[in-house]
């Protein structure tokens, strides 16, 4: 699927107060996603704001890798991840067991709930950074900007919608004394947040910053075009493999026939017969889990 016209990230800034922001509004990435697994209504919702609010966090991080929101539960919802890379490209996927029902995030997840945020280097992995969201609040965005407040003292507003054709959101933020009136920050959160649903999902950026801001002077930045990438490869696979080991590659072989690995976030099948698997590891698994057997 092309780019929508509508994939697109919107950055801006106000010059008489201290404040910056972002708008984004996702159509084709987000149903690039949907068209992947029939996920229930509720999850539908609890993703799409996870993968708009992970566009916006990024968006003014100067950093070369990915931003990972991760949710893990132990009630109905089992897990939410959505990750951003610099270049604007997102994945998400899920996991639920049965009937979700249209409750607030925290009961969903159930009494071992967790949610984490991720900063993941594109090359040097040992200097990944973890973050962990309190359960603080009945969504997404009420969670996240709890966390913005307590763990970067940085004042965030974050407006998040999602339905069946788009995913989008509002992020503000606070910026440090001396760029505009102080006072302004909180006349800019409060018509932030008179912004509804209906309209972060239907109208333009353009649109938007003039219905809430037309008297405020707003410095508008060139839109970012954001699109799903699934980072999936068979090399990558290949390495998951090894790192799992012979012997448990080997079992599955030996019943199978063939090691089959699908990709969550875009269901890629990739599959591994005898010869691969030998190939992978330098040796013949298969004869090794045989011998250890008998």
């Amino acid at each position: 699927m092309s780019m929508n016209q509508h994939d697109k990230l919107q950055r801006f800034l106000f010059d008489g107060a201290p404040v910056r922001g972002a708008l984004v509004r996702l159509d084709g990435a987000w149903q690039q996603v949907l068209s992947r697994r029939a996920y229930p209504q509720a999850l539908k919702t609890i993703l799409g704001e996870m993968m708009a609010a992970s566009v916006l966090m990024a968006a003014n991080l100067k950093f070369d890798g990915t931003l990972i929101l991760q949710i893990h539960g132990t009630g109905a919802l089992k897990l939410a991840v959505v990750e951003c890379n610099n270049d604007r490209t997102v994945r998400a996927t899920a996991k639920w067991d049965g009937e979700l029902e249209n409750l607030p995030l925290a009961e969903l997840l159930g009494n071992g709930g967790r949610f984490v945020l991720t900063l993941e280097p594109r090359l040097d992995k040992s200097q990944t950074w973890q973050g962990i969201v309190a359960l603080e609040g009945d969504s997404v965005g009420v969670m996240l900007e709890n966390y913005m407040q307590r763990s970067e003292q940085l004042d965030t507003a974050l407006v998040l919608a999602s339905s069946d054709s788009a995913a989008a959101g509002m992020l503000l933020q606070r910026l440090p004394e001396g760029h505009g009136e102080a006072e302004g920050w909180n006349r800019i959160k409060l018509l932030g947040r008179t912004l509804k649903a209906e309209e972060l999902l239907e109208l333009d950026a353009e649109d938007i910053l003039h219905r809430l801001f037309h008297e405020e002077q707003v410095r508008v930045f060139e839109q970012e075009g954001v699109s799903f990438n699934c980072n999936c490869s068979r090399e990558r696979v290949g390495g998951m493999l090894t790192m799992l080991g012979g012997e448990e590659v080997g079992d599955v072989l030996l019943e199978q026939g063939s090691v089959e690995i699908v990709c969550d976030y875009c269901n890629q099948h990739y599959v591994f017969d005898e010869e691969d698997v030998n190939q992978l590891f330098d040796y013949d698994v298969a004869a090794a889990v045989r011998e250890a057997r008998h």
